[in-house]
């Protein structure tokens, strides 16, 4: 296939017909794939720069010093997963070895002041910051950054669905989105039967904006029955559609199966992936006004999908 690519830039500077054209082909490439190449995304290079820098220190890192902000009980959101920590595909329902891969994970950079009880046990848990200079400010630079040029694709998912423009704007005042710095070490001998590097899944939110190592293979979407390589070119993001996207749109958009292949010989890959969520309590219904789906809550629904990821 060839790998569609969406300009948001061009989108957003384009008069009413070519807009409309623009927000049509959004529609038909969420609809067909679920995957894209963002360019046009204005994220300021030195944001990103300092992020890489930041998580490239951070799995340099003896494990020892990694550990030291591992979660502190099993189900907490935040801070570093080793090797044999998370098995994605199980939540898929397939029971598959753990991944062979290592990560850092931060969530929202604000808790709002009513908050319940129950987010605040969850995705309001405090992120676990590694005693590195420097990372704290390069995290929470990128993950505003993120949040930003989230909010953005939401505005022109509303025009490609024919929506008003701010239709998802009440939705997202506070998301509970989750920033994850990826680390795949490099694979010397044959993995496990049915083991990858991340294994096929699918993402739970809305959407999310993956950063992956210009140059670096190994992301694959399934089309039909074939796994396709997905490109990773400097200065673009990966957008993909997630389950609760799929959900909302009663299906007309597909969360679509992914994963990281594992095959010996492979160098180390790292790659960052913002996963945004609306607010804890959205209620999330779908958009055709068709019963496809009962209504969810959006941060219990995240909650139990997570929940079923752990080894």
């Amino acid at each position: 296939m060839s790998f569609p690519v969406f300009d948001l830039a061009a989108f957003e500077a384009a008069r009413q017909d070519e807009r409309h054209d623009m927000a049509s082909d959004l529609d038909r490439i969420c609809r067909d794939t679920g995957f894209l190449v963002l360019q046009g995304h204005g994220v300021d290079q030195s944001v990103i720069d300092a992020v890489w820098t930041a998580a490239d220190a951070f799995f340099q890192q003896d494990l020892a010093q990694k550990q030291a902000v591992a979660p502190p009980y099993q189900g907490y959101p935040y801070g570093y997963l080793g090797p044999d920590a998370e098995a994605l595909a199980r939540s898929k329902g397939e029971e598959t070895p753990p991944d062979l891969k290592e990560s850092f994970n931060g969530g929202p950079l604000r808790v709002p002041v009513n908050a319940s009880d129950e987010a605040m046990a969850f995705c309001y848990q405090p992120t676990l910051w590694p005693d590195l200079p420097g990372f704290r400010a390069a995290w929470e630079a990128y993950y505003a950054a993120m949040e930003a040029l989230a909010a953005r694709i939401m505005r022109a998912f509303a025009l490609a669905l024919k929506l008003p423009e701010d239709h998802f704007d009440r939705f997202i005042g506070d998301p509970i989105s989750a920033l994850r710095a990826l680390h795949y070490p490099a694979t010397v001998d044959v993995p496990l039967d049915r083991q990858q590097r991340a294994g096929a899944h699918t993402d739970y939110g809305s959407l999310t904006i993956l950063l992956p190592q210009p140059g670096r293979q190994g992301l694959q979407v399934k089309q039909g029955d074939t796994w396709v390589d997905v490109p990773a070119p400097d200065g673009a993001f990966v957008i993909n559609i997630g389950d609760l996207m799929a959900r909302w749109t009663a299906d007309r958009w597909v969360s679509t199966l992914h994963r990281v292949v594992a095959i010996p010989d492979q160098p180390a890959r790292q790659s960052l992936a913002f996963f945004h969520q609306p607010d804890w309590d959205a209620e999330i219904v779908p958009l055709d006004g068709s019963d496809a789906y009962p209504p969810v809550r959006s941060g219990p629904y995240l909650m139990q999908k997570f929940q079923a990821t752990g080894v």
